[in-house]
């Protein structure tokens, strides 16, 4: 899909704004896991969960040390009753769809979770 690996390039805020878009179409977001959970991003403060669009840039993803992950989708219901109450508990971020060279916007769950609300 020609999109998404244009839109994989682009600027951060953009990928941003790209994922909850699409987030909001299907109605989920990716995530990749493997047998020990979901995987990490460490930042320079913070510890993150990485989200992604959709299975395709996820699973870009899933290369190297990740190759044995799996990308799993998770509804926003789910996330919104599960993931935001969880990460916040475990003091985790979430890195919305970072690029190949680890760069995103970093977020608590809760501005994650207001600006899925908002779609902006």
């Amino acid at each position: 899909m020609s999109d998404a690996s244009n839109i994989a390039k682009a600027d951060s805020h953009s990928r941003m704004q790209y994922l909850i878009k699409e987030s909001k179409a299907q109605n989920q977001l990716w995530i990749l896991i493997d047998d020990d959970g979901c995987v990490m991003l460490n930042s320079e403060d913070e510890d993150c969960v990485p989200v992604w669009p959709s299975k395709d840039t996820a699973d870009a993803w899933a290369t190297g040390d990740w190759e044995h992950c799996k990308a799993e989708a998770i509804s926003l219901n789910k996330w919104r009753s599960r993931w935001t109450e969880g990460l916040t508990g475990d003091e985790l971020y979430v890195a919305v769809f970072p690029n190949e060279q680890e760069e995103g916007v970093i977020l608590s769950p809760y501005e994650f979770e207001d600006a899925l609300g908002k779609g902006r």
